[in-house]
């Protein structure tokens, strides 16, 4: 894909090019989480799963360091070839590069000089303990392929390459479920077994894509001139939104479970695993509908080419809202779809779960939309709008929310937390792009 197919080509045809590529590479933090969670849940049990929903929060945080240099770096090198000026936007992917590095290396170190603080600030219990202590530490010496994958698939796909990252994460995807059930069922590893299965499938997932840096495809080289300060200053301020939004949804994870285990239980721990693993198949599926319109934004940006941000804006939006719909209608219809599929629930955690969905899948209905708003803002460098959208979504609000809403309302107020916020960010989000294209059109 070169850049006068950006900018002159269909918008449909170049959009549903980059959907399946995009998709499956946005999916590959879920595919883990996912498969490691019915792994768990059906091989090991509903304790191991509420574990495993305890120590999400890392995922979390290691992915969101990729994305932070990963999306920061690659919307401002895609604006820089849209500009015709290929050495800029490799000056971009060099710094974001060294910077990730350094970052992970710096991270991975206060993790384990902090461990045991760490695992209890997370929420570890007597009956989760043991299950954390086996799983944790392999996803902290993974987390340098935890970020590198969600970098890699940003600039690969950014460099005219979207089917490498959609091939790298289906073959991880596999690795990883087959090692699953090697490890856990085959030779009994338990815990640890999934974790290993998950590093070695996401390591499998970076060398594919490395291999891009040796294909005809790309145009990304190393060159470390330019002002390394003003550099990495607009990485982060760009990539920033997408930082906060995968950190903040460890950070919610983690409140959720404080709050549910005052006003329920680990039950309610377990119900909650079901409910964030579909909420991040639908977070996945929507980064991946609004990064197939990234570069396609953020190249037309850069030439200047304003109605075809526009139109390409809206069409994404509306698959965006297509794609969040099903998951809404499951939700409310057949949530025991969701739960089977994770676990063989007690009679309490299938009433519990029923409830939580139904009222939690409301959210399904608007955050696709809210996503695709947010990066929006971000890929035409309306970085302010994009955090001050993503800080009141993904904490301010929800946070408020969540600490406020069950001493009225008990356990379901912890439910309906989700569904306020993205209805209140929505209305704010409509205003801000209202205000946007008011400006412009003054």
């Amino acid at each position: 894909m070169n850049q006068l197919d950006l900018t002159e080509g269909n918008i449909k045809k170049l959009f549903f090019k980059y959907l399946l590529p995009s998709i499956s590479a946005t999916l590959v933090t879920s595919i883990y989480i996912l498969v490691d969670t019915i792994i768990i849940g059906k091989g090991i049990g509903e304790q191991a799963v509420a574990a495993l929903n305890i120590i999400l929060p890392l995922f979390n945080m290691f992915f969101g360091i990729g994305l932070l240099f990963g999306v920061g770096g690659s919307v401002l090198f895609s604006v820089s070839k849209g500009e015709g000026n290929v050495e800029k936007g490799n000056h971009y992917f060099s710094y974001s590069l060294f910077a990730m590095i350094l970052v992970v290396l710096i991270t991975i170190a206060t993790c384990f000089f902090t461990y045991d603080k760490l695992i209890a600030f997370l929420g570890s219990s007597d009956v989760t303990e043991s299950y954390i202590h086996s799983y944790a530490p392999f996803v902290i010496m993974g987390a340098p392929v935890f970020a590198c994958s969600s970098f890699l698939q940003t600039f690969v796909r950014n460099d005219a390459d979207p089917n490498r990252s959609m091939v790298a994460v289906i073959c991880g995807g596999v690795t990883n479920i087959v090692f699953d059930l090697l490890l856990v069922f085959g030779f009994h590893m338990g815990m640890a077994g999934a974790a290993i299965a998950s590093v070695i499938g996401v390591s499998l997932t970076c060398i594919i894509l490395v291999s891009h840096f040796f294909s005809s495809k790309n145009t990304l080289k190393l060159s470390l001139h330019g002002k390394p300060l003003n550099i990495l200053y607009k990485i982060i301020i760009t990539g920033f939104p997408s930082f906060l939004i995968e950190i903040a949804g460890g950070i919610v994870i983690l409140c959720f479970n404080i709050q549910l285990l005052k006003y329920s239980s680990v039950n309610g721990i377990t119900a909650y695993s079901i409910i964030s693993n579909t909420a991040l198949i639908v977070t996945s599926l929507s980064n991946g509908v609004s990064q197939a319109a990234q570069p396609i934004l953020a190249t037309n940006f850069g030439a200047g080419k304003l109605e075809r941000v526009r139109k390409t804006f809206h069409f994404t939006v509306i698959t965006a809202a297509i794609i969040s719909s099903i998951f809404f209608v499951i939700s409310c219809i057949l949530p025991d779809l969701f739960i089977y599929m994770y676990i063989n629930p007690t009679n309490e955690v299938l009433s519990l779960a029923r409830t939580a969905l139904r009222i939690y899948g409301i959210g399904f209905l608007l955050s696709a939309v809210n996503t695709i708003i947010c990066n929006y803002f971000q890929a035409t460098l309306k970085q302010y709008y994009s955090l001050l959208l993503c800080l009141l979504r993904s904490l301010i609000l929800t946070l408020l929310f969540i600490y406020t809403l069950p001493v009225f309302f008990g356990t379901n107020g912890i439910w309906i937390t989700v569904p306020i916020v993205e209805i209140l960010t929505l209305g704010i989000a409509c205003y801000l792009y209202w205000k946007c294209h008011r400006i412009k059109a003054n």
